[in-house]
């Protein structure tokens, strides 16, 4: 018995060394952690574990027969987060460049299936180069039943990819369908084809960071959600963000204790608003006074940043915010702000996450750019993100909602349940001095007239009381009882049920 304990310890240890010393110590020369290090950071101390470690490739072509390593390129298993069970993979890029072989790819989806049977979040934590070669088709089809549990998994728990070295090919696929990607910044690059095919096929000289670092994925592309300086801090963060969501679909949000008063009050929002209308206000300051101690996790921050989005907690429980930000194009909605909203509004209604509009938007953003980039079809996202939502939906308009923005933004009209206004709203189809040029366009001769004429306008409509008139707005609050109202809000619609017609899916314009 002594001896067949002595070689299970034998083979564990060999499994645990990864392609060998030379390799691990190649990987921490790049300031990368190996597979298991980051598995270790990301789970409770001591709670993973590890399934099918002793699994090696079946490929017998180009050699491939005398190269067989325990666990095959990357490690497998589930582990505890602050006692909340998940699942996770980790591509070890010291055994075969962390490639996908067939049984590579069984792994995979092993941990795939155990995770949405038994509703658990499940991380994946990419390193790789790409499908092994050797294989051919075998890794390919590999490949597309990572693919086809991606999609069955959609919506039914959360499924978070943290790309932490090369992701390029096929690789990328399956981190593109998951809910959330986060990328380690200089380690970690994406994309379909590497600098030397682009070399080849356009004659463009790129390098791996130009072509699909942090940088681009989280600021152009929109590819990435947030980017982290190092391993250990992507990893910490990760262990944030689980903290915020719900294990699956049929799950409730998270309630954590909270330690901040649901009926806090914060007088310094009396004055967040500037005198001039047209001068900007940080929206992130309003956002940090309602949020339980001031914790808010944001979602590509780099990207579209006229508008805010990201998760916070009030009263303990988990909370998704969108807001318009009045420092960035003045908070105004365009083609990129309407697709970052709108997947983000879709993923709280997956996960029956409570969503938070802040408003303050002066419209569309107007010119060709915009229109010949699709910004009808863009914007129209985010309305039916909101729409189609039927998780509980408060809106506060801070100072101005315009035209059809002012209907996007979780307005009544989207079946808002609770929208309140502060009493520096205006809520008009556009603001004073547009409206008075185009309604009085004979007296524009004349300064004082038009003049008199923008005042007029805004003595009707720069308040929010004619929509309040019509029932379009709840109440009109004081700024300083945001946090207060909202508290109350959300424990009022705890309960909430509603239903949309049958469909087998809806067609969201895409």
């Amino acid at each position: 018995m002594q001896d067949i304990l002595e070689k299970l310890e034998a083979r564990r240890v060999q499994a645990r060394a990864g392609g060998g010393e030379r390799r691990v110590s190649a990987q921490h020369a790049k300031g990368k952690l190996t597979a298991r290090e980051r598995i270790e950071l990301l789970l409770d101390q001591g709670s993973f574990e590890e399934f099918d470690m002793f699994v090696e490739h079946r490929c017998t072509d180009f050699g491939m027969e005398d190269q067989r390593l325990p666990g095959d390129g990357v490690v497998t298993g589930w582990g505890t987060v602050n006692g909340r069970v998940v699942y996770v993979f980790a591509k070890d890029f010291t055994v075969f460049g962390g490639s996908l072989s067939e049984t590579h790819a069984r792994k995979i989806t092993k941990i795939q299936d155990m995770a949405l049977q038994n509703r658990a979040p499940i991380v994946g934590l990419f390193d790789a180069g790409g499908a092994r070669i050797q294989e051919g088709v075998n890794a390919l089809g590999g490949y597309g039943e990572v693919f086809q549990r991606n999609v069955l998994a959609s919506g039914v728990i959360p499924q978070i990819s943290v790309i932490m070295g090369p992701c390029a090919g096929g690789d990328v696929y399956s981190p593109a369908m998951t809910d959330f990607i986060f990328m380690v910044r200089d380690t970690s690059y994406m994309f379909v084809t590497g600098p030397d095919v682009v070399k080849t096929v356009t004659n463009e000289t790129v390098t791996a960071e130009e072509l699909g670092g942090a940088s681009v994925h989280t600021t152009k592309s929109s590819i990435a959600d947030k980017g982290f300086d190092n391993d250990v801090e992507a990893l910490l963060q990760m262990r944030r963000l689980i903290d915020f969501l719900p294990s699956s679909n049929t799950s409730p949000v998270p309630e954590l204790p909270a330690f901040d008063s649901a009926d806090r009050i914060d007088a310094s929002l009396d004055t967040l608003i500037p005198t001039n209308p047209n001068q900007p206000y940080d929206m992130k300051e309003l956002i940090l006074k309602i949020a339980d101690e001031g914790d808010f996790f944001e979602i590509q921050d780099q990207h579209a940043r006229n508008i805010i989005t990201g998760l916070a907690r009030i009263n303990g429980r988990t909370v998704g915010i969108v807001a318009n930000q009045p420092m960035v194009l003045a908070g105004v909605l365009d083609s990129d702000a309407g697709r970052k909203g709108a997947r983000f509004v879709r993923f709280c209604d997956c996960f029956n996450i409570p969503i938070v509009t802040l408003v303050d938007v002066p419209g569309f953003l107007p010119g060709t750019a915009q229109e010949y980039g699709g910004l009808i079809k863009h914007g129209a996202k985010l309305l039916f993100a909101y729409a189609e939502a039927t998780v509980p939906k408060i809106t506060v308009i801070t100072r101005k909602a315009y035209g059809g923005a002012y209907v996007v933004m979780a307005s009544k009209h989207l079946r808002g349940d609770v929208n309140y206004a502060w009493p520096t709203a205006e809520i008009a189809v556009m603001g004073s001095k547009g409206a008075a040029e185009i309604l009085y366009r004979a007296d524009l001769s004349d300064p004082q007239k038009i003049q008199a004429r923008i005042k007029e306008y805004e003595a009707q409509f720069a308040n929010p009381f004619v929509a309040a008139e019509r029932g379009f707005l709840d109440e009109v609050i004081m700024p300083h009882g945001t946090r207060k109202r909202i508290a109350r809000a959300l424990n009022m619609l705890r309960n909430k049920e509603l239903a949309n017609p049958w469909k087998k899916h809806d067609n969201i314009p895409l």
